[in-house]
């Protein structure tokens, strides 16, 4: 099976969803199930039903929490030797050659992805169309409204 790459702080912040939802939620849940059998015929009982829903959820998340921390590879960016070339967990600038705007992204894993933050998956096609790349060179990025040319500015391996 292929492994997940995550960065430090993407498995830190899965594992503090999972400590939350077993610890916490799962209580709340089986709560909110013991207080609905109080209200009758569970068949007809919305209150029941929705935390049975509820704790559907909640179980199906950790269990895919737990799948992916255990399929993961967790990636420290300090520690990869490659300082020339935009790799996953880099930090990079770019320049939109038509618009003549610069971003500066994150390569992240996909549960880390959070476009408003400027951290982009590493599944994303900006992504893929970056890895391996040096500074200053320009990349062609295929996206649904076209081909976008991009110069890499800077990297950085924060």
């Amino acid at each position: 099976m292929n492994y997940i790459p995550m960065t430090l702080k993407g498995a830190e912040k899965l594992r503090e969803e999972l400590k939350y939802l077993k610890q916490t939620k799962r209580s709340e849940i089986i709560k909110s199930i013991s207080e609905a059998r109080q209200y009758g015929d569970l068949k007809e009982n919305a209150e029941y039903q929705a935390a049975k829903e509820q704790q559907y959820f909640c179980e199906s998340r950790i269990k895919e929490i737990e799948s992916k921390l255990m399929h993961s590879k967790i990636i420290d960016i300090k520690k990869i030797p490659f300082r020339d070339r935009v790799v996953f967990g880099s930090t990079i600038t770019i320049k939109n050659l038509k618009t003549l705007e610069e971003k500066t992204y994150k390569i992240v894993g996909d549960d880390e992805a959070n476009f408003k933050n400027n951290l982009i998956s590493i599944s994303s096609p900006l992504s893929r169309g970056l890895i391996g790349k040096k500074t200053l060179e320009i990349v062609n990025i295929n996206t649904p409204s076209g081909i976008i040319k991009y110069k890499i500015l800077k990297i950085n391996y924060l």
